[in-house]
């Protein structure tokens, strides 16, 4: 899986819209829309954002692993 699918998912498993997270993030529900298919990649800091959110480690979020994790304290 990789990080397209992986914020996609852990958005789903949340019930949250695109436009919250997108509200999180500080950009457009658009620009999140592309982020996750995967037509603009997202930047690291958001990413981070996103694994701090969901409390899920940067290894997991970005697709290296099945183990969400934590996020570091």
């Amino acid at each position: 899986m990789n990080y397209a699918e992986r914020i996609r998912s852990l958005r789903e498993d949340n019930d949250l819209t695109q436009s919250q997270i997108a509200r999180l993030l500080q950009v457009g529900q658009r620009t999140y829309c592309d982020y996750e298919l995967g037509n603009t990649r997202i930047p690291v800091d958001s990413l981070i954002i996103l694994a701090r959110y969901y409390n899920v480690s940067m290894d997991y979020i970005c697709g290296l692993t099945r183990n969400k994790g934590e996020f570091p304290k």
